[in-house]
């Protein structure tokens, strides 16, 4: 190997080391973002945790709890709770700060053309998915919890517990009154089957919805941003909108309780996000064709069908 290759090869190598650089040292911003925002989240992670368990809370003071109350059954279950949460919404506050050191890693690499059709999307899909957050835990996560405790008889829920505890409460420990034993209900026959929630699995099922609508809410964002790279179409999108039902209706049934208010709600709110990505979508093509017509690089079918003829009818 020459020296001249050799030198071309470095010179070309040089580029892709400068790249690496650049993305270790914005995922390294990313990173320190991220813990900061996991810091800060769990400060405030319990009453976030409240804040989630709100819909649960409400639906048991309904259905006759007078105080609703949940467990965790080993030591370090809701010191995991609460990093879970952080963690969470740790990534929610740094979002800002990793969304922009994604941007100015990418924003080098792209014409100003598209960079101005890219940042709008940035800011668009943190936006859509508070949205889809917002109606899964006002909207979803009550009518999903009315559903699933409307089976269970809550109105002793804690009775048989608190009737267990009251025996083992020591008068020797500091910060615990003693407890009056609680009035349960005697049976003569059956089981007494109450609920007792723990705190991780409740959360588990009020995440999963945030998580499951606030993606969904990122349709349009993700149509839209094909649409825009030519992807897809509004008619393309318009000729599948039978298939597309039938996918969100099985989306409805998997992802919200066998209950068909819940399930109604979600298609109605899924479709119509569809269809506002088709009116989009063809809002998009129509921007473009006056700017190529602006431009004078449009041509209608119609028109270029009568150039062919035209040029046909010469060569005769």
């Amino acid at each position: 190997m020459s020296h001249a290759d050799h030198d071309e090869i470095e010179d070309s190598s040089a580029p892709l080391i400068e790249h690496l650089a650049e993305l270790r040292t914005r995922l390294i911003r990313s990173v320190i973002a991220f813990i900061i925002g996991i810091c800060l989240a769990f400060t405030v992670a319990e009453p976030i945790l409240q804040f989630l368990l709100g819909p649960i809370e409400e639906t048991l003071r309904n259905l006759g709890d007078p105080s609703p109350t949940m467990q965790y059954t080993s030591p370090q279950e809701y010191l995991f709770t609460l990093f879970r949460i952080s963690m969470v919404f740790g990534f929610g506050l740094a979002f800002p700060v990793i969304s922009y050191q994604l941007w100015r890693f990418v924003a080098p690499g792209l014409y100003k053309s598209e960079k101005g059709a890219f940042l709008p999307f940035l800011v668009a899909s943190p936006v859509m998915f508070l949205l889809g957050a917002s109606f899964a835990h006002f909207v979803v996560t009550p009518l999903a919890m009315a559903f699933f405790l409307g089976f269970a008889d809550v109105s002793s829920i804690f009775a048989n517990l608190l009737s267990t505890a009251a025996d083992r409460v020591s008068d020797g420990v500091a910060g615990v009154p003693a407890a009056e034993p609680a009035m349960v209900p005697e049976t003569t026959e059956g089981i007494r089957i109450t609920f007792f929630g723990k705190v991780n699995e409740s959360l588990d099922i009020t995440l999963k919805f945030i998580i499951a609508f606030g993606l969904c809410f990122q349709l349009p964002v993700l149509l839209t941003l094909m649409g825009k790279a030519g992807l897809v179409s509004a008619a393309g999108l318009g000729s599948v909108r039978k298939y597309a039902v039938v996918a969100i209706l099985v989306l409805a049934a998997l992802v919200t309780p066998p209950d068909v208010t819940t399930q109604v709600i979600l298609f109605t709110v899924v479709y119509g996000l569809y269809e506002i990505s088709i009116f989009l979508v063809r809002m998009v093509e129509r921007k473009r064709e006056k700017e190529l017509r602006a431009q004078g690089l449009w041509f209608d079918e119609d028109e270029e069908d009568a150039a062919e003829d035209g040029e046909g009818k010469e060569k005769t």
